[in-house]
């Protein structure tokens, strides 16, 4: 296990904040003591880690979850001599987790959490943030899962009365992201023009529409894409038009939307 920090920076929206992730694997390197003014949510995903965190000690293991509350101080080091350890974590401002929670700041009584299936859900946004840090995809993810997480572990509540008007809010963020393809407004500020918080929206627009907002705006990118690439255009051009990253972007939504490549649906349609 080799000593590696990668840092990646993502936006929550564009223009929004920013939101670091952390891709780390060690195998002797001990932290200091020190504290951040975050919530940090890491995942364990090799190895063992031991936290010295409130006067005791936590020790992690894969698919374990930890959350560490801002200005808690604490160190990490390895669990054992042999086998260093690896995580991924990010570092939360509280808002994050306070905007679809009623009760004020989450409280964590136990920072090791064991939840199979949100530590997957977890690592896996992490790494294709990570990867690509598309601001729409990172705000519409991130604090569904950071609310998930206050709510099942935490002593917030979540709020269970619908979104009045849903229908009509999802329907008009749509439309909002179609006009802007390339340059689609902040999440927060689509809320805020609404009057209504990030998680608000996010749970009216999947309530509605049945997936969060980047992936229905992805799916319509996808379909302006195949447009231009039946005109002839190359999927390098094509991804930039429609709003995509880069090509890599494009094909890796073109390949979930539609099962190929957007080279391999180019050259067909062309044939054809």
């Amino acid at each position: 296990m080799a000593e590696e920090a990668l840092w990646t920076r993502a936006r929550l929206g564009r223009c929004g904040p920013p939101l670091d992730l952390l891709t780390a694997s060690f195998r002797r390197h001990v932290y200091a003591p020190h504290a951040h003014d975050e919530y940090t949510i890491g995942v364990c995903v090799g190895g063992s880690e031991v936290i010295d965190y409130r006067g005791g000690h936590i020790r992690t293991g894969p698919g374990t979850i930890v959350v560490l509350e801002p200005g808690e101080m604490h160190t990490g080091g390895p669990g054992t001599t042999t086998d260093g350890y690896a995580y991924r974590a990010l570092y939360a401002e509280p808002s994050l987790l306070a905007d679809g929670t009623l009760g004020g700041l989450p409280h964590f009584r136990e920072p090791l959490l064991d939840d199979p299936e949100l530590a997957t859900a977890l690592r896996v946004t992490h790494t294709e943030l990570s990867a690509c840090p598309d601001p729409l995809e990172t705000e519409s993810r991130l604090p569904w899962l950071l609310t998930a997480l206050a709510c099942r572990h935490s002593t917030a509540r979540v709020p269970t009365d619908p979104v009045p008007g849903g229908d009509h809010i999802a329907h008009v963020v749509r439309d909002r992201l179609a006009d802007e393809l390339t340059a689609p407004p902040s999440l927060a500020l689509l809320a805020a023009d609404l009057g209504l918080s990030r998680y608000q929206l996010l749970r009216a627009f999947r309530t509605t529409m049945g997936i969060p907002p980047y992936a229905w705006l992805a799916q319509h990118r996808v379909s302006k894409a195949r447009g231009l690439l039946e005109a002839g255009l190359r999927p390098a051009e094509v991804a930039g038009l429609v709003g995509f990253a880069d090509q890599a972007h494009l094909t890796r939504w073109f390949r979930r939307v539609l099962g190929v490549t957007p080279a391999a649906y180019r050259n067909s349609v062309q044939d054809s």
